[in-house]
C-alpha cells in the first residue's frame, strides 16, 4: 500500500476510534465525579491452538486487583481465573465454543469463588479493513449458595492502524460494548453493561500484547455499581 494511501486509512481509522474513546472516558468522568467508582486491575494470558482445521482450544490464566483499597491507591488482590475453551468452526464467519471457568477468591479472603459453564456463538465478518463481531454466550455460575444464569451478547469491531492489513509489528485497535442479564432463584434480575477499548500490537507470528480500558455499569436496574479496569494481557499462538 502506498504511503498516500496508509495515510488515509490510517485519518479514516482514528475518526471512528477518537468518538468511542471519548465516549469511554465521558463515562469514567462522570462516575468518578460521583466518587463510586472502583478502580481495579485485570492481568491475564492466553494460549490458542488450532488442532485441526475446524477445531480450536484455548487456556488461559488471569489475575485480577483492586487498585483503590479502601477508597486509596494501592494494590489488593481479589482473585484468580483459570479458564478453557473448545471452538468449533462452522464456516468462514460463525463458529461455536463450549467453555469451562474456576474462580478462586478463598485464597485472598475476598469472597466465594465459582465454577462456570459456557456456551458461546460467534459471528464476525470482515469489510476492508474493519473486522466485525456479535457475540451471545450462555454461563450457568455456579457458587456454594445458588446458580445464576447469565445471558450475554457483545458487539465488538477491531482494525489495524497501518492500512489494511495487520502486518508483524503493527498496532491495531478494539472497541466492544456488551449487555449481560443475570437471574436466579434467590435474586432479583440483573442488569449490566461493559464498554471496552483497547490497543493491541502484533509482536510477531505468534504474539499478541494488548492494554486498554473497561467500564462497567452493574445492576443499574437496582442499586448501579461502578467500576473502571485497566487491563493488560498477552495472547500467544501456538
Amino acid at each position: 500500500m502506498k504511503n498516500q494511501d496508509r495515510y488515509l486509512h490510517r485519518r479514516t481509522s482514528m475518526r471512528y476510534f477518537k468518538p468511542l474513546l471519548f465516549l469511554l472516558l465521558f463515562y469514567c468522568l462522570s462516575v468518578s465525579s460521583q466518587n463510586n467508582l472502583t478502580l481495579m486491575g485485570e492481568s491475564s494470558i492466553s494460549v490458542n491452538h488450532k488442532a485441526t482445521k475446524n477445531y480450536s482450544v484455548n487456556f488461559a490464566a488471569r489475575s485480577r486487583y483492586f487498585l483503590n483499597p479502601d477508597n486509596s491507591f494501592g494494590y489488593k488482590q481479589q482473585q484468580i481465573d483459570l479458564y478453557h475453551f473448545s471452538t468449533f468452526k462452522l464456516n468462514i464467519n460463525h463458529d461455536l465454543s463450549l467453555g469451562i471457568y474456576y474462580r478462586n477468591r478463598d485464597l485472598f479472603n475476598t469472597g466465594i469463588g465459582e465454577v462456570r459453564f459456557t456456551q458461546q456463538f460467534n459471528y464476525k465478518k470482515q469489510k476492508h479493513s474493519f473486522r466485525f463481531g456479535h457475540r451471545v454466550r450462555a454461563e450457568q455460575r455456579i457458587l456454594d449458595t445458588k446458580t445464576i444464569f447469565r445471558q450475554r451478547y457483545r458487539f465488538a469491531i477491531d482494525f489495524p492502524l497501518n492500512g489494511e492489513k495487520l502486518d508483524i509489528g503493527e498496532p491495531y485497535l478494539f472497541f466492544a460494548l456488551e449487555g449481560l442479564w443475570s437471574f436466579s432463584k434467590k435474586d432479583t434480575p440483573e442488569f449490566d453493561e461493559r464498554t471496552i477499548t483497547q490497543i493491541g500490537w502484533q509482536i510477531s507470528e505468534t504474539l499478541k500484547l494488548q492494554t486498554g480500558l473497561e467500564y462497567r455499569l452493574e445492576a443499574f436496574n437496582i442499586i448501579a455499581k461502578h467500576s473502571l479496569y485497566l487491563l493488560t494481557s498477552a495472547v500467544l499462538k501456538l
